[in-house]
C-alpha cells in the first residue's frame, strides 16, 4: 500500500520512518495546492496530512481518487476554534467559557460576561501561542482588538489551571480505538517544552480518556487525534484538538510498545491497531531555536536524540530528546539534569 503524506516536516519524517518499519510505502509532498494534491492522490491508495492548514476543499476534491484520513470534516472543525468549541459542547465535554467576537463591542461585552483576564484568540491559524492576546485590564481591550480584529475571533475566560495535559487516541475504519497514557505538558513562551508520561492523576485520566473516545466516535475518525486539556483540581477542561499525530506524543517512539506514528499508519491503512501501553516512564524535551553542542556529549543510553535536520531559527522546533526510565522519579531527575545541560 502506498500512503501519501501532505507535509514533509518532522511529523512527516517520523511517519515515513514508521511506515518503512511496517512495510508501507510513502510519498511526501510539501505543497498543498489542488494540482499537487491531485497528483498525490492519483499515485496513492490513501492520503493523510501532518499539519492543519491544508485546504479542506482541496482534500474533498481528491476524495474520489484516494481515501483521505483523518476525515476532512474533522479537519474543518479543528481549523476554526469556534466550531471546535461547539463540538465540545455538543459532546458534553467541559471547556472554558467563551464568546464569539466580531466587533470591539463584542469584546467589551465578553469582558463584562467573563470577567478579567480573558484571552482573545484568532479562530483560525493560531498555534504555539501565536494569534492570541491576554487582556488583563479593560484598557487593554482596544489595543488587543487593533492587533487581531481583522480576523474572526473568540474570547475565552482565563483558567487558573494546575497543569496542562494531552491525551492521544487512534481509531481505525472498523471503529476500534486505542489510547495512550495521558501526558503532562509544560510550555515556554507558548511552545511545548517538556512532556511526561504516564501521569498519575485519577480521576482526571478517566475523564480525559472518555472525552477523546467520544470525539473519535462522533467524528467517525480514522487515524490519530490529540486532545489538549487544562487540569484544575479534579476538573479537566478541553482546550483544543489536533487531527494528526502530535508533538506531545513524540515520547511514544521509544516509550510505548506502539508509537502514535505506527498506529496512525495502521489505522489509515485499515489494519488492526497495536498495543499503545507504556514501555517505561518517558519524558520528552523539545529542542527549540538551536541544538546545543552539549547534546552530543550526553552519552546516556536512556536518552534518545531526534534531530529534524532543520536550519536553526528562534522559536523553531529543531529536534527533541526522549528519556526512558524505570520510575517517575528517575525520569524526572534525568529531565532536570538534561535541561541544565542544554539550556
Amino acid at each position: 500500500m502506498r500512503i501519501g503524506i501532505i507535509g514533509a516536516g518532522q511529523l512527516g519524517q517520523m511517519l515515513s520512518v514508521a511506515a518503512e518499519n511496517l512495510g508501507l510505502e510513502c510519498r511526501l509532498i510539501e505543497a498543498d495546492d489542488p494540482d499537487a494534491l491531485a497528483g498525490l492522490a492519483s499515485d496513492c491508495d490513501v492520503v493523510t496530512y501532518e499539519f492543519e492548514n491544508v485546504p479542506v476543499d482541496a482534500l474533498l476534491a481528491i476524495a474520489d481518487q484516494a481515501q483521505v484520513y483523518p476525515p476532512p470534516e474533522a479537519l474543518r472543525i479543528a481549523q476554526d476554534r469556534l466550531h471546535e468549541k461547539q463540538l465540545f459542547e455538543a459532546e458534553q465535554i467541559p471547556l472554558p467559557a467563551y464568546r464569539r467576537i466580531d466587533s470591539l463591542s463584542d469584546l467589551h461585552n465578553a469582558i463584562t460576561d467573563l470577567g478579567l483576564p480573558v484571552v482573545l484568540k484568532t479562530r483560525r491559524f493560531g498555534y504555539d501561542g501565536k494569534g492570541q492576546v491576554v487582556i488583563r485590564e479593560t484598557a487593554e481591550a482596544e489595543p488587543a482588538w487593533d492587533k487581531l480584529g481583522e480576523h474572526p475571533l473568540i474570547a475565552e475566560a482565563w483558567v487558573a489551571f494546575d497543569y496542562e495535559v494531552s491525551v492521544i487516541g487512534a481509531r481505525n475504519p472498523d471503529g476500534d480505538v486505542v489510547t495512550w497514557s495521558m501526558t503532562q505538558n509544560e510550555h515556554v513562551d507558548g511552545i511545548l517544552h517538556t512532556s511526561r508520561a504516564p501521569v498519575d492523576a485519577s480521576p482526571v485520566i478517566d475523564h480525559a480518556q472518555g472525552y477523546i473516545v467520544r470525539l473519535l466516535q462522533r467524528l467517525e475518525y480514522v487515524g490519530v487525534l490529540a486532545l489538549e486539556l487544562f487540569v484544575a483540581g479534579d476538573d479537566v477542561l478541553a482546550n483544543e484538538f489536533a487531527p494528526r499525530v502530535h508533538n506531545s506524543g513524540h515520547w511514544t517512539i521509544e516509550g510505548a510498545r506502539t508509537s502514535q506514528f505506527a498506529n496512525h499508519l495502521l489505522a489509515i491503512s485499515g489494519q488492526e491497531l497495536q498495543d499503545p501501553s507504556c514501555a517505561g516512564h518517558a519524558g520528552m524535551i523539545n529542542l527549540i531555536g538551536t541544538i546545543p553542542a552539549a547534546v552530543a556529549d550526553i552519552g546516556d543510553p536512556r536518552v534518545f536524540l531526534h534531530d529534524y535536520g532543520k536550519t536553526p531559527r528562534p522559536g523553531r522546533k529543531l529536534g527533541h530528546l526522549t528519556v526512558i526510565a524505570e520510575s517517575a522519579s528517575e525520569r524526572d531527575d534525568l529531565l532536570r539534569s538534561i535541561t541544565r545541560t542544554v539550556t
